[in-house]
């Protein structure tokens, strides 16, 4: 199973747990309050995601390893690609 097709089941499956207790599908019987508390899930749920999304891209930028070797090497190759340009007559 991809990726994609376990966000959609779980989605789904988180949708129509949301839709039976909210509309009372199944005549569960279920107190106002809880009715009241499930009316606004799916907006807490957005929330949340965001939430976490931007916790995780903040640690990862935080803790990304800089790679001193690669830049060096990048900028090697910059130097290279310079000279070779001003061989063939560009001006920088």
């Amino acid at each position: 199973m991809t990726k994609l097709l376990e966000w959609i089941f779980g989605v789904s499956l988180v949708v129509a747990v949301w839709a039976l207790v909210t509309f009372d599908l199944l005549d569960l019987s279920l107190p106002q309050p809880y009715r009241e508390v499930a009316w606004p899930m799916p907006l807490y749920l957005l929330v949340s995601f965001g939430c976490y999304s931007l916790a995780t891209v903040g640690y990862r930028v935080a803790t990304f390893n800089d790679c001193e070797e690669a830049a060096k090497e990048l900028q090697e190759q910059i130097k290279e690609a310079r000279e070779d340009l001003r061989k063939k007559g560009l001006k920088m």
